[in-house]
């Protein structure tokens, strides 16, 4: 099971995060500012999995964004990177080439494509397909909710 996932980038600033377990916000802060600091002190070559208090935490680097995720001590560490890399391949298919821009500016749909991907800080849907068939559904369902929410009523 996956705690948290955290997306930042270089210069250390917070793009999505994700908690699948209650945790207070002080507690969050402490994590995110912790993750942020193990992360991008980090040489270039090294590992991308550390060990921090009991748990891993697997991370890659994408372009200008950071994927950190949290992962409990009996996890893979190798399928969490899988699942990291799952998740941005989701997003590449969804803005085309994805960016930190396209997570800025529209990051109900990033938080949208985790919730169909994830669930609980587990992979709920493996498929690309069925992920991006369930996001062009609810791209319909908004044209058509702000099409007829603009159609005054008489």
């Amino acid at each position: 099971m996956m705690p948290f996932l955290l997306l930042f980038n270089r210069q250390g600033k917070l793009r999505l995060q994700k908690w699948f377990i209650p945790t207070s916000e002080r507690e969050k802060k402490k994590v995110i500012r912790d993750m942020v600091m193990l992360v991008l002190s980090r040489p270039q070559r090294t590992c991308n999995f550390v060990q921090w208090k009991d748990l891993k935490i697997v991370f890659k680097r994408y372009a200008s964004l950071y994927f950190c995720a949290g992962v409990e001590d009996s996890d893979n560490e190798l399928l969490a990177l899988e699942v990291l890399h799952r998740y941005v391949e989701l997003l590449d298919k969804y803005f085309g080439n994805v960016c930190e821009l396209d997570i800025i500016f529209n990051f109900e749909k990033a938080y949208f494509i985790l919730d169909e991907y994830l669930m609980g800080g587990e992979v709920l849907e493996t498929s690309k397909f069925s992920v991006g068939l369930s996001m062009e559904q609810a791209d319909i369902l908004q044209e058509t909710m702000e099409e007829y929410m603009s159609k005054p009523a008489y």
